[in-house]
This record gives structure tokens, sequence and C-alpha cells, in this order.
């Protein structure tokens, strides 16, 4: 590969080779405009795997059937977390091919008890998710997304904010004009976490004195939704931007949207597996949930729904034993499949140039994450590097390698640490980003589709 080539991957492509690119983009928009939730990620990843031949391993197990190689099935963790398995020839035990990537995104959560009126206006109280700069999320259109599960066990699903029809939500600002104190804080204090009330409503409900454009709303939502105040309370809805991921550029060589952290790996993961039907190794996409705040919970990449949809899969093949799982674990290659900074000419100053990720150089290897002193990092081995490296040559993958900023900048993490607790291999790889964590995130197209062959050949290559 040229070095010309290296520097920029477009120039690999022209005519109908670059309108692959821009194609398989429009499905990656797509995903990204119905999936601004874990379950909405879920959901439709569940989706296009079933119109690939994947069954649901529930049922298999409830079947008492056979799993044998070249079968598709995948196990799905409280809709927020989905395992996908392509069954290979070889034994389980001798290791599988996992890629394993984050469906949660920052945003703002209601809070259980959120409704009140203050000032002849109905506002709802929040709660931010994951790292964010509070100070982004305000005078912007927001949409509402969520689950309302009522005592009787109905689940009602809720979208407000993206069809043209619907209005929008908001988060107030202080106008300019009365900000002199304000604008003095630091930029983490100039929006109070407090203060990130969701403004939903004005009109007051006709006869009633108190509280009534509280009311008011709660007649729109128990006419449209049918569910109550209290209802709240076993509800879980999410505060995201409203809108659809756009083409970014007079070129439309970019893509805009909400939640591309890390979302863009999710799919360029999942639709590699699903152009596969054959594979070696067993090969695994793992979609998983909170990686934004530390991977706990029943649905982070911290709990055991991973381990143990492994064993039961084994089950199903006459191939489990705690010592073949051990073995299976330990024999695996995984990429960890998460987004990093891109260099941005704004911010010259945050990275170190040498070593960091650039638009349209292709997927991203990082050989250690954490912060600072490498603080909370998986460090990959060089054998695993030089292997990868071959398979991205071999496959004519574009590839760079970077590192999160400079070395006190700060820092992040990804689920590479957890798995690496198996003592399988690990690396992080993924797509450059600017903005991440903003409400509207970039990345290059031609980083997605370089990002989808990378792990493509991860999953065939032997």
């Amino acid at each position: 590969m040229s070095n010309e080539i290296k520097n920029n991957a477009w120039l690999k492509y022209s005519g109908a080779e670059r309108e692959k690119i821009f194609d398989f983009c429009e499905g990656y928009k797509n995903y990204l405009s119905v999936g601004k939730t874990e379950r909405e990620c879920i959901h439709e990843a569940i989706r296009l795997a079933e119109e690939k031949g994947y069954r649901n391993l529930a049922d298999i197990i409830k079947n008492n059937e056979e799993i044998k190689a070249e079968d598709k099935v995948y196990a799905n963790n409280k809709d927020k977390t989905l395992a996908l398995y392509l069954i290979g020839n070889d034994s389980i035990e001798n290791g599988m091919r996992i890629i394993g990537s984050h469906v949660d995104s920052p945003r703002i959560d209601l809070k259980q008890n959120p409704l009140y009126e203050d000032g002849n206006l109905a506002l709802m109280d929040t709660h931010y998710y994951g790292g964010v700069k509070k100070y982004q999320w305000v005078t912007l259109p927001l949409a509402l997304h969520g689950v309302v599960v009522k005592k009787d066990g109905t689940k009602i699903n809720v979208v407000i904010g993206e069809d043209d029809n619907d209005p929008v939500l908001g988060i107030s600002d202080l106008l300019v004009h009365l900000s002199g104190e304000q604008l003095q804080k630091k930029a983490n204090e100039v929006i109070a976490g407090e203060d990130l009330n969701v403004l939903v409503g004005n009109i007051p409900l006709e006869g009633k004195e108190k509280d009534a454009v509280k009311e008011n709303i709660l007649v729109l939502l128990k006419d449209k939704y049918d569910f109550e105040e209290e209802d709240f309370i076993s509800a879980e809805f999410e505060v995201v931007p409203a809108g659809k991921a756009r083409d970014l550029g007079l070129d439309k060589s970019m893509v805009m949207g909400y939640g591309q952290d890390d979302r863009i790996c999710a799919y360029t993961s999942l639709m590699a597996l699903l152009e596969v039907d054959s594979v070696e190794k067993t090969s695994v996409i793992l979609l998983v949930d909170k990686e934004e705040v530390g991977s706990i919970g029943a649905t982070g990449m911290q709990s055991r729904f991973f381990e143990n949809s492994v064993a039961e899969v084994m089950d199903r093949m006459g191939e489990y034993s705690e010592l073949k799982l051990k073995r299976a674990l330990q024999n695996s290659l995984m990429l960890s499949a998460d987004v990093t900074a891109a260099y941005d000419p704004n911010y010259p100053g945050a990275c170190e140039k040498k070593n960091t990720a650039y638009f349209a150089k292709g997927l991203v290897f990082s050989k250690y994450t954490g912060a600072r002193g490498k603080s909370g990092c998986n460090d990959a081995n060089p054998e695993f590097i030089a292997w990868l490296r071959k398979i991205m040559d071999k496959n004519n993958v574009s590839y760079q390698t970077a590192e999160l900023g400079k070395v006190d900048q700060g820092g992040g993490g990804t689920i590479a640490y957890i798995l690496a607790q198996y003592n399988m291999e690990v690396i992080d790889c993924g797509v450059a980003l600017q903005n991440m964590h903003a409400p509207w995130e970039v990345s290059s197209k031609v980083d997605i589709f370089e990002t989808k062959n990378g792990y493509k050949a991860f999953l065939v290559e032997e």
C-alpha cells in the first residue's frame, strides 16, 4: 500500500467502489436513527440477525435442540445486551473470535418522579448518564425515548420528538444579556446537573387550579400512551437529541449523528458477522450495556451473561464442562471495539500528532487505553498485534495506531480489561470520532467501511 493511500483511504476507492462506501453508510445512518437507546439498538440488531437466519438461544434450549457447525444463534439479556454466535468448524474449546462493543451512550435520563410545575411551565427532572459536557445539552431539540411497565406487566414503548409531526422537548439556558455571572464560571459549572430540567408544557388543564399545566401533560400522556403518573416509577426514559443521523460535509464524506460512541462499532461488527456464513473459529459479536458508567450491573460486561451464554452454547453442542469453558475463553482472541478521538485541527494541543488517529486513515488499533500512567488499561501483546497487522495487510484493510490524547491530558477505557481477565488476547480497536460524547458526533464514512472490513477479516482469517 502506497504512503499516499496510507494517509488517505479514500484514494483506494473510485466510481462504483466508492459508492459501496456510501451505500453501506446509509444502513449505518438508519441504525443510528432508529437505535437511540440500548433497547432500540438491541431490537434492531435482532431484527437484522433474524433476517440472516439467527435463532434465539432460549428457544433452542426450550426445544432441547442441538447446535452444530454453521448454526447461527443469539442470546438476549434483558433487551440491553446481545451475544451472537456463528458456530465454527473447530471446537469452541480451542477458542473463539470475539468482537465486543457497547450500545449505551451518554445521555440524560428522567428521574423516577420527574414531572413538576413551576412558573406556569411543566418540566421534568433529569439525571445525566455517562461523561457529558452539561452545557452542550441546552437549547437543543430533544426527544424522549423509553418504556413504561405497568403493574399488570403491560409494556408501553414511548417515542416523542422523532416524527416530523411530533413536538420536541428542550432544556433552557440563561440569555446572554443576563449571563454576566454565569459566564465567569468554569465550563463544568456553567450548567448544574440539577438545572438540566426538560421543558414539556405550558397549557393548563381547564377546571384545575393547582398544577394545571402538569395535569394537562398527564392527560396527554394518558390519552396517547395509557399510563398514569405513578407509572413513571417503573419506567425507563432517556432524553436524547431529536432528529436523524445526517451526512456532513459538502462532499457527504462524513456522518453526524447521536450515539456513535459506540454504536458505530456495534453496527460495523454486526454487519461483518452477517456477511459471513461459515468460519473455522466460532465468531461472537457482543453488544453490551453500561460501558459509559463502568460496565457494571446485570447488563454490563462485568456480569456473567457472556460466560453463561457460552456455557449454554457448548452444552447444546455436547461439549460443556467447566474446564472446557475456561479453555474456550482463555484460547479466544478479542477485539474491544470502541471509538477513539480523531485529530481535530481546532484543538491540536490535545494530542501528540505521531500517535493520534486521523479521519480517512482507517481502522484504529490502540495498544493501550487508560489514563495518564496507563491507569485502568489493557495493554495488548505485540505477538497479537503482529498477527493482526498480517491479516489486515492480507485483506487490504487500511488501519492506523493511536492513543487517546496526550499522556497527561486525560484518557478513557473500554471493556478490554474485563475480557482480558479470562487470559485471552485483547486489543482496543475501533473508529476515530470528532465531538465524542457530544450530542452530535462525527465520523468519516471511509473509516466506517474499513472498520467493517477489518472486523470481517478478523473473524474469518486463520
